[in-house]
């Protein structure tokens, strides 16, 4: 909670003002007949006090996952504009990312999930075909590639996995005359690589026969040049690649008039005089276009690549194997063989693919620590690198003793590079501003290519490797336990698509334990969990927070009752009505003044404020209107909620923001909307005329005063509310004496703006 919040009203603070007992508390500070019912020490004596609707709900805004926005500012208020509710989480996407109930096409793509093979001949007719289709960047990137390894006959070629590497040493050997290439073993170590390059029995004396192969034209004069490739060497600390290795490999290539390309990726360790030449893949769509052209007509191709399909395939920034395989599949929708909607599919399964492969692949391939930092990212997808980076440790630590229960984890404090760790993960890096309670503040980010990745990855590691279960949910209560919005924000974010998954496991192993904690924050990432679940589609929601509503447990009841706050704007009638019952409850189930449970009711106004300035205003005023007559416990909820809104303010600024309802109230007016503004009206009349509820009307009102003297604008709204506001001599007695009496701020004598207010109320009212 950022600032000095004002006092919240509700029917407590009503019941306090009429009995005399106490005075509103402010919103997180107990006041002394709030102690809790279940007897918690903890919010007591203030150590985990409530953070009110309003300012979690900033938060939840602010910091919910790029997939999953609950709605832009705007969707609430507080000087926001525009924006959609769901964002991308209420439509298709997130619901066929997460269920997978569409993804029923499977393909082959080359190299994914399947271990290279060990060793063995590439023959010639293979080098063609991957000639045929072969793209390269530039004019003389690739040419400057083949002069090296002529003149150097051995060339390490350093790229990250899937980008086209292996692909580029076969098209590099067969430039320089291979005509068939040998594939060495995985296995083969730095120090043996000399050896690796024995000619064969029957090759003879290649070299005297056919040349040295060195010169410029060599790869059409010479007919039986060898070529090897090395796919992913080996490489640790105490076993690098070293100059020396590669210079007694030369001379071993030279012998027998070959060549070979070491593939290695960005973590490979090698020495300082090992120049290893950095692969730079073309690009995705230029793949394509080359890959469709060997296998269709110009115009085909063309056609082929304007599919709506296929530029959002591109858009998600897939592997080049994938778009190979993609090539395949859209030759075969070309000659009738597959389905448009199977050409839609694919960029959704491949990515699962992928998804599948890092947790298939043993820790020689992907470590278990980049396994946990993968999982972390998906939780903080777009979020700080370096919170992702120390949350994901934290995983890893936990998913080692999940391993061994005896082992004190061990986690590097050093040898981590971001650019590496962000390539493995397909991820990148940006700068951008990140809310904080302070203010925006820039911070260096890390967001997956394809924003469908963290969808897919937590449904994964959630359904397809339970044993990780244990170490996930002890991650995630960690996270609920931590200081920062943003943290608990993606805990619940987290948990989220976990419920979409599977709702009974996430209910009983996370979102239970948090909502029946004694906890506040644990509470309220439990609310937050609910509320994400539901607006990415998960069922069972509403259900859930009805029977709550009413559960015996005010734990519960809590959750429920800010859960509705928040999904209530969808179906505001619904939640009006749930809140209405629930607040009857408290009601009867506390007939003594003494014994009122204050927050709980604090919590339904708030609730109710909410709603008010959320997408569906105009729904809930009316809702509020048609029961305001109703019994003391609906009319304290109405007019708690409704004062309670009135005190915010664009952009949460309290000084010079234009109170949100009263600029509602203008653009009601301008726009000629009688129902709204009238309605308004009623609602401040109702209030300041309640003697529970007048002494907090009038703060907001002297506010509103003191905002008109900074702002012209909302001096004219508040012209034209406060001659509405006088329908009775009391009505106008009481306005009057506000204005002349209303000091100015910091003691000073009123401001001149409440002269020119006065003036806009009748003269004379009779009595």
């Amino acid at each position: 909670m950022s600032g000095q919040e004002p006092p919240a009203a509700g029917p407590a603070d009503g019941r306090a003002a009429g009995g005399g007992s106490a005075a509103a508390a402010a919103p997180g500070e107990p006041s002394s007949d709030e102690t809790p019912k279940d007897g918690t020490a903890e919010e007591s004596q203030g150590r985990d006090q409530p953070q009110n609707a309003w300012s979690a709900r900033r938060d939840l805004v602010d910091h919910s996952p790029r997939t999953m926005r609950v709605g832009s500012r705007s969707a609430f208020g507080g000087g926001y504009t525009g924006g959609d509710q769901h964002g991308v989480s209420g439509g298709r996407v997130t619901g066929d990312v997460v269920m997978g109930s569409k993804t029923v096409h499977h393909w082959s793509i080359p190299g994914l999930s399947t271990v290279a093979s060990a060793a063995g001949e590439i023959p010639r007719a293979t080098l063609e075909r991957l000639a045929a289709s072969f793209v390269t960047v530039g004019d003389t990137f690739f040419e400057s590639l083949v002069d090296r390894l002529r003149r150097d006959r051995v060339l390490v070629l350093s790229g990250a996995r899937f980008t086209g590497r292996r692909t580029a040493a076969l098209m590099l050997l067969h430039r320089v005359g291979a005509t068939s290439v040998l594939a060495l073993d995985r296995d083969t170590t730095p120090g043996s690589l000399p050896e690796r390059f024995t000619a064969r029995d029957g090759d003879g004396d290649t070299a005297a026969r056919t040349g040295t192969g060195t010169g410029p034209d060599s790869a059409v004069g010479t007919a039986r040049a060898r070529g090897y490739v090395l796919c992913d060497l080996v490489t640790r600390r105490g076993n690098a690649l070293r100059e020396t290795h590669l210079l007694s490999a030369a001379d071993r290539l030279a012998e027998q008039d070959a060549y070979a390309v070491i593939t290695v990726g960005p973590t490979a360790v090698l020495e300082d005089d090992v120049a290893a030449a950095d692969w730079r893949p073309p690009t995705a769509e230029d793949v394509l276009a080359a890959h469709l052209r060997v296998r269709s007509p110009e115009e085909t191709v063309e056609r082929l690549l304007g599919l709506p399909e296929v530029k959002e395939f591109l858009d998600h920034g897939h592997q080049l194997r994938e778009v190979a395989a993609f090539a395949q599949l859209l030759g075969r929708y070309a000659a009738g063989e597959v389905t448009e909607q199977a050409v839609a599919d694919f960029s959704l399964v491949s990515l699962e693919n992928q998804v599948q492969e890092w947790f298939e692949e043993d820790e020689s391939v992907v470590h278990l620590r980049d396994k946990a930092f993968l999982i972390a990212l998906a939780a903080f997808d777009d979020g700080p690198y370096a919170l992702t980076a120390e949350l994901s440790d934290l995983l890893y630590g936990l998913l080692q003793q999940t391993e061994n229960r005896a082992t004190v984890p061990v986690i590097p404090v050093f040898g981590t590079h971001i650019g590496k760790r962000l390539q493995l993960a397909r991820a990148e890096r940006h700068e951008a501003e990140e809310h904080t309670e302070w203010g925006p503040v820039t911070q260096t980010k890390a967001a997956f290519h394809d924003e469908r990745a963290s969808l897919v990855l937590l449904r994964e590691v959630w359904t397809g490797h339970p044993s990780a279960r244990p170490a996930l949910v002890a991650w995630l209560r960690h996270l609920a336990d931590d200081g920062r919005p943003l943290v608990r924000t993606r805990a619940a974010s987290t948990v989220a698509v976990l419920a979409r998954t599977d709702l009974p496991s996430a209910m009983a192993l996370v979102i239970e334990p948090w909502a029946t904690s004694n906890l506040f924050r644990h509470r309220l990432v439990a609310v937050n969990s609910l509320t994400l679940a539901h607006h990415i589609g998960t069922p069972n929601i509403p259900r859930i927070l009805d029977a709550w509503s009413t559960a015996e447990d005010r734990r519960l009841r809590w959750v429920a009752v800010r859960a509705y706050a928040l999904i209530g704007p969808e179906r505001p009638a619904q939640a009006l009505a749930a809140l209405r019952d629930a607040t009857r409850a408290l009601y009867r189930h506390f007939g003594d003044p003494d014994d009122f449970d204050v927050e709980m009711a604090r919590e339904l106004a708030e609730a109710v404020e909410l709603l008010l300035l959320s997408p569906a205003d105009e729904e809930v005023l009316a809702g509020l209107l048609a029961r305001l007559d109703d019994e003391r416990a609906v009319r304290d909820l109405s007019l708690g909620g409704f004062v309670n809104a009135c005190r915010r303010t664009e952009g949460d600024d309290r000084r010079y923001g234009t109170p949100l309802v009263l600029s509602w109230y203008a653009r009601a007016s301008a726009d000629d909307d009688r129902t709204a503004a009238r309605g308004i009206a009623r609602l401040w009349r109702e209030t300041l005329g309640d003697p529970h509820y007048t002494g907090h009307a009038l703060e907001v009102l002297r506010d509103w005063v003191l905002i008109a003297s900074r702002s012209t604008t909302v001096e004219w709204a508040l012209a034209a509310l406060l001659p509405t506001l006088v329908t009775t001599p009391t009505e106008h007695q009481r306005l009057t004496h506000l204005l002349r009496t209303m000091p100015g701020e910091d003691g000073n004598p009123p401001p001149e703006v409440t002269t020119r207010l006065l003036s806009t109320l009748p003269p004379r009212f009779p009595r």
